[in-house]
């Protein structure tokens, strides 16, 4: 296996697990009062935003040809790192 391909089933992993919590957040703005319910559906959209950043810095890195995807990594671990932290503080205000 190569580097590209750890790097890349590493970031769909965790894609996977943050698509799973912001359904579950979803569910939960879903279920909320109204003025939680804005504010949680703010939130959501915000990590959903986020998300489809990650996802289209995915779809750049799989798709680099040769060694460019180390020129690409960078990015996607940027990517990867703004929707983490996004997830975290989302959390917290979820609970």
């Amino acid at each position: 296996m190569d580097k590209k391909q750890v790097y890349q089933e590493k970031f769909e992993a965790q894609l996977a697990e943050w698509k799973a919590q912001i359904a579950e957040m979803q569910a939960k703005a879903d279920k909320a009062q109204a003025d939680a319910k804005l504010k949680y559906l703010d939130e959501v959209s915000k990590l959903q935003a986020k998300q489809d950043e990650a996802e289209v810095r995915m779809k750049e890195f799989t798709a680099a040809q040769g060694d460019a995807w180390k020129d690409l990594a960078k990015g996607v671990e940027t990517a990867w790192d703004d929707l983490g932290d996004a997830m975290k503080n989302a959390w917290r205000r979820f609970l």
